[in-house]
């Protein structure tokens, strides 16, 4: 079964690698969509791919890279559809 999930990152999450690593992660786990920096300080992204394989990026998203310091995580599920080429660093 698709999964599509929005996900808002905050904490210290820019200036940290936060984006390059997201896309590695979600690349190994065969996800498609894009991930960017938010003028807020927030990072965003959106992920599509199975249910375990979201379940997995949205808990390696709680905490991500080693720099990092993710303090709240949004998410929200929405309909699967757009046809993702890979994974794209926005």
């Amino acid at each position: 079964m698709k999964v599509c999930a929005r996900v808002i990152v905050s904490g210290r999450v820019q200036g940290v690698s936060f984006r390059a690593a997201t896309a590695k992660e979600a690349r190994a786990l065969g996800l498609t969509g894009w991930v960017r920096n938010m003028q807020d300080g927030r990072v965003e992204a959106v992920f599509e791919g199975g249910k375990e394989k979201i379940e997995e990026m949205l808990a390696w998203c709680r905490k991500g890279p080693p720099a990092a310091k993710v303090t709240g995580l949004e998410i929200v599920y929405e309909k699967p559809g757009e046809a993702f080429a890979g994974f794209a660093v926005r």
